[in-house]
């Protein structure tokens, strides 16, 4: 399986009001003034784009103001040393009390383009009948775009999408916890003060390694910036790095991660079914638990004991009991019989083996190195042609270099990926603001995040924090479940009750 700290990481099309779909030729976008003369490869950048657009949702046309552009990060000598890219969407109507929601994806190393154009987005990137026809990618009006709700801002980490540092060399500077979390920090303080949205609740979205950010985020801002936010929702996030990296050694972390394997085996012969997951859930934390917590079972309990495992997962009873029933990465070559392979994203994820000769995976993920690939290319394409920010950079998608090289200390984060916690966060955030509120969405058949290890982390938090504050929703599908259309729209629905249900998120007035 690849290293999991690279992480994250079909809608009904709506009618398009053609005439503010683009920039208007005879009133041309609207530029900010860049602070000075940029150096390196920030020439690159151009001004900020502005462009008036409008979208339908349930019936209800929504005109917005769409911004690419930058943030520009200076030194404490008053030298640029970087400019962080972001995309806003700004309904025209809605008030400087508008709910304001930043958003960014993980990796670390992801750029914003999967939440941007696979959830939240005014467009959003279908892949065909099947769901992963990356090739044939076509973007498409989003009819449950979070803007019906909510503000979005979008933000590319530094290294990722369209931020730079000034220096290359410098980059590596923010390629850890502390300083990663400081700057995005400071890019959300600078976009609310130029744009006068102190009054505005506030609210974050982070994706996998963007769940973990947000709630590191979430503390520098009321730390540092003086900003409180309002809530946060994390999807398929990382909480703690001790339970989700030792699933192959440990036995608690072999248990959260059952139930991943469960789905998945029942996702991949349309059998689904809630209450056989409870049932799989129950054994994840019992016998399965108790039993690889122990020496190992002989005779005609260990047959009984191995062979229910094979049945829950699909993986042959010989190579369940060679591995005493830690399963950790046997799912990829052995879960259907032979000749494909599994990805970790979503352990239902069929693809052809291309290494069939190997018994072990050699080869790309088929999700992530597969058809969502394709959101950066139709990122590139869509910013430049619809939103009028034409620079000649590349568009960074998705940097394994950055998570490689990704310093772990600092901060809460602890010194290394296996002791990387959020949990602490959550509960300082919880603890020290009343009004903030979470919401966990996960998919069932994601071995990179499962979600039996955010269920652990929010049934241990107090009482007296988590009720009626914390909520925890699952989904059809693996790490990126939103890319099923259908698990889209139950989310969106989700994450619109979640922002209804709270006073701070009502507009004023």
């Amino acid at each position: 399986m690849r290293i999991r700290t690279l992480f994250l990481f079909t809608a009904l099309a709506a009618m398009l009001a053609p005439a503010l779909s683009h920039a208007q030729e005879s009133d041309p976008p609207r530029a900010n003034v860049q602070s000075g003369a940029r150096d390196g490869v920030l020439k690159l950048l151009p001004a900020d784009s502005v462009t008036e657009h409008a979208l339908t949702i349930g019936g209800r046309k929504i005109a917005y103001t769409a911004t690419a552009g930058t943030l520009d990060l200076f030194g404490q000598d008053g030298v640029q040393t970087g400019a962080v890219f972001y995309t806003a969407y700004v309904a025209r109507d809605g008030g400087p009390n508008r709910p304001l929601t930043f958003a960014f994806n993980g990796g670390p190393g992801a750029a914003s383009a999967f939440l941007h154009l696979g959830l939240v987005g005014p467009k959003v990137l279908d892949f065909g009948p099947d769901g992963r026809d990356g090739a044939n990618a076509k973007l498409v009006d989003n009819p449950q775009s979070w803007l019906d709700f909510t503000d979005l801002v979008l933000i590319d980490p530094i290294g990722t999408g369209w931020s730079r540092t000034a220096k290359a060399d410098d980059a590596s500077n923010y390629y850890n916890v502390s300083a990663d979390a400081q700057s995005i920090a400071k890019a959300i303080a600078l976009y609310v003060a130029h744009n006068n949205r102190s009054n505005s609740p506030k609210y974050l979205l982070g994706e996998s390694y963007g769940g973990f950010r947000a709630a590191k985020v979430a503390s520098v801002l009321q730390e540092s910036q003086g900003i409180i936010v309002a809530g946060a929702v994390m999807l398929s996030p990382l909480l703690e790095g001790q339970l989700m990296f030792n699933a192959d050694q440990f036995a608690l972390g072999a248990a959260l991660e059952l139930p991943s394997l469960a789905a998945a085996e029942l996702d991949r012969h349309e059998a689904f079914d809630e209450e056989k997951q409870k049932e799989a859930e129950t054994f994840a934390l019992g016998d399965y638990l108790t039993t690889l917590a122990g020496p190992p079972p002989t005779g005609a309990d260990a047959a009984a004991f191995y062979g229910r495992i094979a049945r829950l997962t699909g993986i042959p009873e010989d190579i369940v009991t060679r591995n005493r029933g830690f399963l950790g990465s046997s799912f990829v070559k052995h879960s259907d019989g032979g000749g494909e392979v599994m990805s970790a994203y979503d352990a239902s994820f069929a693809a052809p083996d291309p290494y069939p000769e190997s018994d072990y995976d050699r080869g790309d993920d088929a999700i992530l190195d597969g058809f969502t690939r394709a959101y950066g290319g139709a990122f590139a394409d869509y910013a430049r042609n619809e939103l009028g920010f034409k620079t000649e950079m590349t568009y960074s998608l998705l940097d394994g270099d950055i998570s490689r090289r990704w310093e772990w200390g600092g901060g809460r984060g602890g010194g290394s990926r296996f002791q990387a916690s959020a949990t602490d966060d959550i509960r300082q955030l919880l603890a020290s603001n009343s009004a903030f509120h979470l919401l966990i969405a996960h998919g069932y058949s994601d071995l990179v995040t499962p979600y039996s290890v955010s269920r652990y982390v929010v049934d241990h938090l107090p009482p007296s924090l988590a009720d009626g504050r914390v909520g925890l929703k699952l989904y059809r599908g693996g790490h990126m479940f939103y890319t099923k259309a259908d698990q889209r729209a139950a989310f969106t629905a989700d994450a619109k009750a979640f922002y209804a249900a709270h006073p701070a998120a009502q507009p004023a007035e």
